[in-house]
């Protein structure tokens, strides 16, 4: 599928803008850079006084980012601009690559771009016929069917369930390990089919109830992806990487993302790192919402570093 007639609109922008609140000469971090709609706006905010880094392991999403921030900054405006191919949770390597020691503002959108979404080749989507891949960085190598044909019943159920609370991971599980015996699962329409199966529900014609597939096509991009395991580094580098003042903020797209930054920022708090600036989660207005359902689940949540001592 050719993926760069299909443009991704960021999130929340009015939130981050005013919660992150760039400034001129600042240095911006924005750690999912995807089309480069959040990097654009910062880009303008800090001026051409500012430095602008972003990250990204999805070669394509950096070319259009590149592109976007080249046409839609003036070049009287633009501030440095350093776009690596890197995942966030190697902050700290890339940082010292670049020999900066702190940073102002750092942005993580945690959910994929929607070209990567509609890729078929990718294998994100349970509405599309595809490889069973979900690698978003294809230097990985483990693809999701892998997981599936390898993992045991119970360690397949456990992902199902510890990673989008999947009630029935365990029917789920069994039905995938029988099916298995008979032949590798290659592709997305062999897993909805047997996932279906499993649960006894049809594969099409939903009217509005979320799809049988939908959570263990989560989790299971969420472990070829170690997007736990990434964010959880994330979170642990910021304190260092931040200079007082600095502002961190992370947008989340399910509740299991949401509450591991929730307690990373209250723990911080406690401990006198952070001040917590959204009380609760800053959610897409009803508008927003309505011009870009895929923003509907979107959660941001922002802190503050606190000066050292």
């Amino acid at each position: 599928m050719q993926r760069d007639g299909i443009e991704h609109e960021p999130v929340l922008c009015g939130p981050v803008l005013s919660l992150l609140d760039p400034r001129p000469g600042e240095t911006v971090v924005d750690a999912t850079l995807g089309h480069g709609g959040h990097a654009r706006l910062m880009a303008e905010a800090i001026g051409p006084t500012g430095r602008l880094i972003g990250f990204d392991v999805d070669e394509q999403n950096i070319e259009r980012a590149r592109r976007r921030l080249e046409h839609m900054v003036p070049p009287d405006r633009r501030p440095s601009i350093s776009l690596l191919r890197a995942n966030f949770h190697e902050l700290n390597e890339q940082l010292d690559l670049l020999g900066v020691a702190q940073v102002d503002v750092v942005l993580a959108d945690l959910g994929p771009s929607t070209d990567q979404l509609l890729d078929t080749e990718l294998g994100l989507s349970f509405s599309a016929d595809g490889p069973l891949d979900m690698r978003l960085d294809s230097r990985l190598s483990t693809t999701a069917a892998d997981l599936v044909n390898a993992m045991g019943e119970n360690d397949l159920a456990d992902l199902f369930y510890n990673l989008s609370q999947e009630r029935f991971s365990r029917r789920i599980a069994r039905r995938i390990c029988k099916v298995r015996h008979e032949g590798r699962i290659w592709r997305t329409s062999e897993l909805v089919r047997i996932i279906c199966s499993a649960v006894g529900e049809p594969a099409h014609s939903r009217a509005g109830r979320i799809h049988p597939a939908t959570r263990v096509f989560l989790a299971l991009r969420m472990a070829v992806n170690h997007e736990v395991e990434n964010l959880q580094s994330l979170l642990g580098l910021l304190p260092d990487r931040l200079r007082s003042g600095g502002r961190a903020g992370i947008i989340s797209f399910h509740s299991g993302e949401d509450r591991l930054v929730k307690q990373d920022f209250l723990a911080r708090k406690a401990s006198g790192l952070y001040e917590i600036r959204t009380k609760k989660p800053m959610t897409p207005s009803r508008e927003e919402c309505a011009s870009n359902p895929r923003s509907r689940s979107a959660k941001l949540r922002v802190a503050a570093r606190l000066p050292a001592g």
